[in-house]
């Protein structure tokens, strides 16, 4: 009988985490995928990533709304709570044998909540790394919630034993981000007009010379600073005057801090070289940034994805602290002048390669096998 493997997706950065985990479980013979799509992966206003995982032929199971407008801490918080009341609904209708839950978003928390009490295994992908913020709570606490753990390092893996999980419910997997970063190296060619395909805002320009990407996310122990941290940012790529892709804020508290800036200098800027994007999908993302100059903000793609790719990349501030990170990346403060110079730095560097720290381009059937095989157990024997 095919094991049901539930897989929980919240935002859209966790379908790029999970995408070819999910080709990998619904093609094995001994597995079969469920799928439930919540939180700001059903927005429009974040990029409907749902709209991305139907055009690669998924078809979810259950859509759950449930996020609270606002991008606040209190509106964060009681979109914890009504995920957890939603999901839990849900997944005693599926009955799944076990749940995926990904990385350290409140919405991972949540689906790890509903599960256990539930008394359904819990699988957790990314857990035992580091970084800063409320995400490193958010992904320790996941990690004691759950039952299986697929991790992205070799570090990550010492780190998960050493919170007193059993060594032999840990697998080391790598990220399954970086078997699409695998894909578009294995076909590098830029095969579609971002302008076209994604409209966006903001004025054109020739994506065969250079540019740069910006991806900056509210640091929710920060949230207060997100307004000037973005007007930083945003001062020192107006000053570079380098053609730009900026992306859209994820949905965390400070994000409407960071989106009104955005939307003030679309307003009095309108001449500038930035083109203002929401969301794109996964592979078509990896293969704008393989053609970038450099990578600038505060997104774990600029470590993960882009070390695979050999991408240069400036990381601003507090928000990636601590995470294991590659040759590519230099880190800065929150400050215009210091930023400038950290890209000026990285365009001229030539030293910068591919590196494998998070995975060797094919997680999502090592996952897949694993799952296929692995005991399912919710009665933890911890090593302390």
């Amino acid at each position: 009988m095919k094991r049901k493997i539930c897989v929980v997706i919240t935002a859209r950065p966790s379908y790029a985490r999970i995408r070819s985990a999910l080709y990998a479980i619904q093609s094995h013979p001994n597995l079969e995928l469920q799928l439930i799509i919540s939180g700001s992966a059903l927005l429009t206003k974040f990029g409907s990533a749902i709209d991305f995982i139907r055009e690669d032929g998924f078809s979810p199971d259950a859509e759950i709304y449930h996020m609270v407008d606002g991008e606040t801490l209190l509106s964060s918080a009681k979109s914890t709570g009504l995920a957890v009341i939603e999901l839990s609904s849900e997944l005693e209708k599926m009955k799944p044998d076990a749940v995926i839950t990904i990385a350290d978003r409140f919405e991972t928390l949540a689906t790890a909540i509903a599960a256990s009490y539930l008394n359904i295994p819990v699988i957790h992908i990314q857990g035992g790394e580091v970084t800063g913020s409320i995400d490193e709570k958010v992904r320790h606490a996941v990690t004691k919630l759950s039952d299986i753990h697929l991790v992205s390092t070799q570090k990550a893996y010492e780190r998960v034993i050493s919170m007193g999980e059993n060594p032999s419910s840990v697998y080391i997997t790598g990220c399954p981000s970086i078997d699409i970063a695998k894909e578009v190296l294995e076909n590098p060619d830029m095969d579609f007009d971002p302008f076209d395909k994604y409209k966006g805002v903001g004025n054109t320009f020739d994506v065969a010379s250079d540019y740069l990407i910006v991806m900056q996310h509210p640091i929710t122990t920060e949230h207060y600073l997100s307004n000037e941290q973005t007007l930083q940012t945003l001062s020192a790529i107006k000053s570079l005057n380098i053609p730009t892709f900026w992306f859209w804020p994820n949905p965390d508290a400070g994000s409407a801090g960071i989106s009104k800036e955005l939307r003030r200098f679309r307003e009095y800027e309108g001449h500038s070289n930035i083109h203002f994007v929401i969301n794109m999908t996964p592979k078509d993302f990896l293969k704008l940034a393989l053609s970038s100059s450099c990578i600038i903000g505060n997104s774990s793609v600029a470590i993960r994805e882009c070390s695979f790719l050999g991408i240069p990349a400036v990381n601003i501030g507090n928000r990636q602290f601590g995470r294991e990170r590659g040759n590519n990346v230099i880190d800065t403060n929150h400050d215009a002048s210091t930023i400038i110079q950290s890209i000026k730095t990285q365009l001229n560097r030539t030293d910068i390669a591919s590196e494998h720290l998070y995975g060797d381009g094919y997680a999502g059937e090592k996952i897949a096998d694993i799952l296929a095989t692995c005991e399912l157990r919710i009665q933890k024997t911890l090593l302390l």
